[in-house]
C-alpha cells in the first residue's frame, strides 16, 4: 500500500486536506522512487498532481535517511513559479524536520546565508541563480552538494532544445564532477510528444535510465470555441469595437486569464475592458501579467487571481502559462493562435481544475481585406492556425517534438567563461577535459574550441600566463564581472519606469517628454527620463494609447501548417466555430477553390509576380528562402522575395520564368546541396546571446546546423 510507506508527516498532511485518495500519477511516481534507482519522467496533463508525485516519495526517502548536505535540488524555469512552489512546500513541511529554501534574485540574503551555513533539506532555484552559485561558491561545492540525492527539474518542456536547457545539463554535470555524487533526476510536464526526447535529454551525462510510467488519463470535459473578427478602422477610437465587447462579455464578472502572443496585445486589451468596465460603472478588475511589468505590480495580478470567489481579469505572455497554482479559474482566453499545439495545452490546463469543465475561447481579429487583395493577404492564417492546433489535439493527441540544439556556441562560450572565472586558472588542456565532459557539447570538435580559445585570448577575454595557464582577460572580467552573466537568454536593457517611487514595470524605448504611453493596463505620460540611471517618471492620464515591443517569435511546427491546408481543402464543419468564424472559414474555402490553391503550390499574381504556399514549418520555410536567394537569383530573373515565414512566399521573376520556378527548385532537390551551401562565408548571423564573442567559421557552421533544414525542404518539395 503506498500511502503506508509515506512519512508520517506526509499521510497527516494527507488527512488533514481531505484527500480521498492518491492520484495515478503520484502512485506510479512513488513505484519507481521508492522500487528503482532510475530517473523518473513524469509526464500528465495540467492538474493532475505532479508536483506532490515528485515530492512526496523525495521527501520520505529524505526524512527516512536524512543527508548531510542539501539533499534534494528543483529547478524551475521562473521565480513566480519558484515562489509558489515554495509556499505549497512549506506548507508540506510544515511539521516536519526538513528546511526548504528558495533562491533566486528576489530572496533575502539573509535567507541565503542561513543555507549556506548550514546547507540541509530542499533547493529551489531557478539556473541562472544555480550558475551564479557554481562560480561563487566553487570551493563549498562540496560542503553544500556533496550528499546531493535528487535533482527535480520542473516544466522540461520549457527548457528542451533550448540553450538554457543545455545550461542546466552543463550544470549538473559539473557539480556531479566536482562532488563525486550521481543525484536521480525526476523531469515533470504537461506537455511532451515524444516521450524518448525527453528521456534522452534527462538521462544526459549519467549511466541511469530513465522511467516514464505510462498513466491513463481520465477524460477530460473540454469547452472550446473560436470567433473571428473584422477590425473596422475607421471606428471611433472612443467607441468599442465588436471585437472588444464580446472579449469584455466573455470575461465580464469572471475567474479570467487571457493569453496574448506579445506584451502590445496584453496591454491593448486590458486597457480597452478598463474603459468599457468604467462606462459601464463597474469595478476595476484588471490586470497585466509580463516580463517588463514590476515584480510587485505581477504579485499582485496573481494574488487577484487566486483570491476565491472575486472575479479577476489577468492578461499575459507566457509568463502565466507554467504551473503557477492561480486558483479556480473559470475560463481562458487566447487572442490569435498559439505557436504551437503544446502551448495551447499549457494554456486550456490553466482552467479546468477542480474536476470542471476546461473552457477556452480562442477570439481571431483581422483587417478586412480589400476585394482586389492578393490572394495570401485574402487567407486568413491566424483563424486556419488555431482550427490546425485544435484539430492535431483532438484527433492525434499530436504535440511537437522537441529538437536538441547541436552547436550551442553562445552556451560554449558562457560555460568557457563559467568555468575560468569558478576555478581562477587552468590549463587549456584541463579546461577542454572540463569542456567536452559536458553533454550539450558533444558536437563540437577539438578545432572548433581550440579556434574559439584563440579567438577569445585575441579579443582579451582570456589571457595566457607565462606558466601557460588561462586566466580571464581584462575584456572579458567586464562580461563575467556582471550578475547578467548568469543567464544564457539575452537581457534587453529596458528603462524603468516609475510613478513617483513606486515601479510600474519597464520599456525598451524612452518616449520624448509629454509623450503619453501604456504599460500595465494604463496610460502614462512622460514627465522626465534620466537617461544615465535608465529611468522614466510618468504620471497617470486618462485615455488610451499604446507602447509597442519586439515580439518573441518562436518556430511553427510543419504538421501545423499541412494542417492548416487540409483545413482549407477539406469540406468538413468543427462544432466549435462560432458564427463569424464559420463564415470566413467558409468563405476563404471558396476562394482558394477558384484559385486553384487545391492543386498547386505556386500560383500566378499579377504580371510577373506568383506566391509560393510551401505547407511547411518556421524552419524549412527559411530554408526555401535561402534556396531561392542562393541558386534562383540569377536563372529565374528574381527581383525581389517577400511573404509571411511560414505561410507564404512571394516572388518578382523574370518575364516567362514562372512556368520554370517549381521544375527549377524540383531540379535544386534533386542536387547534392546541403545547408552550409545557403550560408556565404561573409555572413555569421548572432543570434544568441554571446555571439558576438564567437569566431564567424563557427557561427556560420552553428547556423546551418540548427537554423536550416535542408532535408526537409527536399522532402516537401518533392512532394509538391
Amino acid at each position: 500500500m503506498t500511502f503506508s510507506r509515506l512519512a508520517p508527516f506526509i499521510q497527516e498532511y494527507i488527512y488533514h486536506h481531505n484527500w480521498t485518495e492518491l492520484r495515478p500519477v503520484q502512485l506510479a511516481a512513488c513505484q519507481v522512487i521508492f522500487d528503482t534507482d532510475a530517473h523518473l519522467l513524469v509526464a500528465a496533463a495540467t492538474a493532475a498532481g505532479k508536483t506532490e508525485a515528485a515530492f512526496l516519495p523525495v521527501l520520505t526517502l529524505l526524512h527516512e535517511k536524512p543527508t548531510n548536505t542539501i539533499g534534494a535540488l528543483y529547478i524551475g524555469p521562473i521565480k513566480a513559479l519558484i515562489n509558489d512552489q515554495f509556499e505549497r512546500l512549506n506548507d508540506l513541511l510544515k511539521s516536519a524536520n526538513l528546511p526548504v529554501y528558495h533562491w533566486h534574485g528576489d530572496v533575502a540574503q539573509s535567507r541565503k546565508n542561513k543555507l549556506l551555513k548550514n546547507p540541509q533539506g530542499i533547493l529551489q532555484i531557478t539556473p541562472e541563480s544555480l550558475e551564479s552559485l557554481l562560480i561563487n561558491k566553487h570551493n563549498d561545492l562540496r560542503r553544500l552538494f556533496g550528499d546531493l540525492r535528487f535533482v527535480i527539474i520542473d516544466e522540461i518542456h520549457a527548457f528542451m532544445g533550448s540553450e538554457r536547457g543545455c545550461q542546466i545539463i552543463c550544470q549538473l554535470q559539473r557539480l556531479a564532477n566536482l562532488t563525486q555524487t550521481q543525484p536521480r533526476r525526476i523531469g515533470l510536464s504537461a506537455t511532451l510528444g515524444d516521450y524518448s526526447m525527453a528521456e534522452e535529454w534527462l538521462r544526459s551525462g549519467t549511466d541511469k535510465p530513465v522511467i516514464t510510467p505510462q498513466i491513463t488519463a481520465g477524460k477530460r470535459q473540454i469547452k472550446l470555441a473560436v470567433e473571428h473578427f473584422y477590425l473596422d478602422n475607421e471606428v471611433d477610437e472612443f467607441e468599442a469595437t465588436a471585437y472588444e465587447k464580446y472579449v469584455f462579455n466573455l470575461s465580464k464578472s469572471r475567474k479570467c486569464l487571457i493569453f496574448a502572443n506579445n506584451r502590445t496585445q496584453t496591454e491593448s486589451v486590458i486597457a480597452s475592458l478598463r474603459r468599457i468596465a468604467t462606462e459601464q460603472a463597474l469595478p476595476d478588475i484588471y490586470h497585466v501579467h509580463h516580463g517588463s511589468i514590476s515584480a510587485s505590480l505581477r504579485q499582485a495580478a496573481e494574488n487577484a487571481m487566486r483570491e476565491p470567489n472575486n472575479p479577476a481579469v489577468t492578461a499575459a505572455t507566457l509568463t502565466l502559462e507554467l504551473g503557477i497554482d492561480i486558483g479556480h479559474l473559470e475560463r481562458v482566453i487566447q487572442l490569435e493562435s498559439p505557436l504551437s499545439v503544446a502551448s495551447f495545452l499549457q494554456r486550456l490546463g490553466r482552467s479546468g481544475r477542480r474536476g470542471e469543465a476546461a473552457d477556452m475561447r480562442f477570439v481571431c481579429a483581422e483587417n478586412q481585406p480589400l476585394a482586389e487583395a492578393p490572394l495570401p493577404e485574402q487567407i486568413p492564417w491566424q483563424l486556419l492556425q488555431c482550427i490546425a492546433i485544435i484539430q492535431l489535439y483532438l484527433e492525434e493527441r499530436w504535440i511537437e517534438p522537441i529538437k536538441p540544439v547541436q552547436y550551442p556556441l553562445s552556451l560554449l562560450y558562457h560555460q568557457t567563461m563559467s568555468i575560468l572565472a569558478a576555478t581562477g586558472k587552468i590549463t587549456p588542456t584541463a579546461l577542454a577535459k572540463q569542456i567536452f565532459n559536458l553533454p550539450p557539447f558533444a558536437a563540437i570538435s577539438p578545432e572548433d574550441f581550440k579556434l574559439l580559445l584563440r579567438y577569445l585570448i585575441d579579443i582579451d577575454h582570456i589571457q595566457q600566463t607565462e606558466q601557460g595557464k588561462l586566466i580571464i582577460g581584462l575584456a572579458g572580467e567586464k562580461i563575467v564581472g556582471k550578475f547578467q552573466f548568469y543567464a544564457v537568454f539575452a537581457d534587453n536593457q529596458e528603462y524603468a519606469v516609475k510613478q513617483g517611487s513606486t515601479e510600474i514595470g519597464s520599456i525598451a524605448m524612452p518616449p520624448p517628454v509629454g509623450n503619453q504611453f501604456a504599460l500595465a493596463g494604463r496610460t502614462w505620460e512622460v514627465i522626465e527620463v534620466d537617461f544615465k540611471k535608465k529611468i522614466i517618471l510618468v504620471k497617470q492620464v486618462a485615455g488610451k494609447a499604446t507602447i509597442y515591443w519586439r515580439g518573441g517569435s518562436a518556430n511553427i511546427h510543419t504538421r501545423v501548417l499541412q494542417r492548416m491546408r487540409q483545413i482549407l481543402l477539406e469540406d468538413v464543419e468543427y462544432s466549435y466555430l462560432q458564427n463569424n468564424a464559420y463564415k470566413r472559414l467558409q468563405k476563404v474555402r471558396q476562394i482558394v477553390q477558384k484559385a486553384g490553391l487545391d492543386k498547386h503550390n505556386i500560383l500566378q499574381l499579377e504580371k510577373g509576380k506568383c506566391c509560393i504556399f510551401p505547407w511547411m514549418g518556421t524552419v524549412a520555410y527559411r530554408t526555401l528562402e535561402r534556396l531561392l536567394n542562393s541558386f534562383c537569383r540569377e536563372s529565374l530573373e528574381i527581383n525581389s522575395i517577400g511573404g509571411v515565414n511560414p505561410y507564404y512566399l512571394t516572388i518578382k521573376l523574370g518575364k516567362d520564368k514562372f512556368k520554370d520556378l517549381q521544375k527549377e527548385l524540383i531540379s535544386l532537390c534533386e542536387q547534392r546541396i546541403t545547408a552550409e551551401d545557403l550560408v556565404s562565408s561573409a555572413e555569421a548571423p548572432e543570434l544568441q546571446k554571446y555571439d558576438q564573442f564567437i569566431p564567424h567559421s563557427l557561427l556560420s557552421k552553428a547556423f546551418a546546423r540548427d537554423y536550416l533544414d535542408i532535408v526537409e525542404l527536399k522532402q516537401q518539395i518533392l512532394r509538391w
